[in-house]
């Protein structure tokens, strides 16, 4: 449309110098601006074109960077989202750790004062253990020489006594110097109210015979240990709910050879006393 008008414009100046007769040097100037307008228009219809190609470019540039944008725009509200999600559920995390780590602290403090109170009832338990058998050991010296000894295992005092020291072969009833030993025993057990006591009888594995009711060893074993339960209940005053008499027969041997001294050890009263535990067994409950 602007060639046109440029075109109709020197279209104009020729009508117009129609009616007037021109110099040559006027017509080649007007020809020469005729041609200087046609290139410049030429020019510039190259220029309105890049241009045109070049707002093309950039539309299609600034379409594409909008959607971009946009699609950055929403992996950012994404990330957003997925942020905030995550320390919601991280702080979530973190106070269920929390409140974990403070239970386990709890139960961990109530459980070493638990030990505490465990490990400061079995010191009791081992003192008193060893204050027993030293004042068995003291009461007992005298006899020591005849079979009798007193140790502790498995936290209880074992006096364990030959059959020599207590009975006559073959007999279930006490002799006098059995009686000695066992009221300087019950002297001691008095005064520990606290001490179970365990009467346990063993024998040798040599077979029994001519003992009349007596059948075996189990009986020979049973019968000696309800005899000398008998002596400190009855003679000795000591409860009869502290006792216990139970017959091992010849299978719980300290000896496993079959020589003469070996089966003598073998006979034997053994007498286990324990201290009552039942503040240690609620403890551990």
């Amino acid at each position: 449309m602007k060639k046109s008008l440029i075109l109709f414009f020197v279209a104009g100046l020729f009508l117009t110098s129609s009616c007037v007769v021109l110099s040559k040097k006027k017509y080649e100037k007007l020809l020469f601006q005729k041609d200087s307008l046609a290139k410049g228009w030429d020019a510039a219809s190259v220029k309105i074109v890049s241009l045109d190609e070049t707002i093309e470019s950039l539309r299609s540039d600034t379409s594409k960077l909008i959607a971009k944008i946009a699609d950055l725009n929403g992996q950012l509200e994404t990330l957003n989202t997925n942020y905030a999600t995550l320390r919601s559920n991280s702080s979530s995390q973190i106070n269920k750790l929390s409140s974990n780590l403070n239970q386990l602290s709890e139960d961990l403090t109530k459980r070493e004062a638990r030990l505490k109170e465990v490990e400061e009832t079995l010191r009791k338990r081992d003192e008193a253990t060893n204050s027993l058998r030293d004042k068995l050991q003291k009461a007992l010296l005298g006899f020591q020489e005849n079979g009798l000894t007193v140790e502790v295992k498995n936290g209880k005092v074992y006096v364990s006594l030959t059959d020599k020291l207590l009975f006559s072969t073959g007999s279930i009833v006490i002799d006098d110097k059995g009686k000695l030993a066992l009221q300087e025993l019950a002297k001691v057990l008095n005064t520990q109210p606290e001490i179970n006591i365990a009467v346990e009888g063993h024998t040798d594995n040599q077979k029994v015979g001519n003992l009349g009711q007596i059948k075996d060893n189990w009986d020979l074993s049973v019968l000696r240990a309800t005899s000398v339960v008998r002596y400190l209940t009855e003679l000795q005053a000591i409860s009869p709910e502290r006792l216990t008499a139970t017959g091992k027969g010849q299978y719980q041997p300290v000896e496993l050879g079959n020589s003469t001294e070996f089966r003598s050890k073998n006979r034997r009263i053994e007498i286990v006393l324990s201290p009552k535990l039942d503040e240690l067994y609620n403890l551990i409950k």
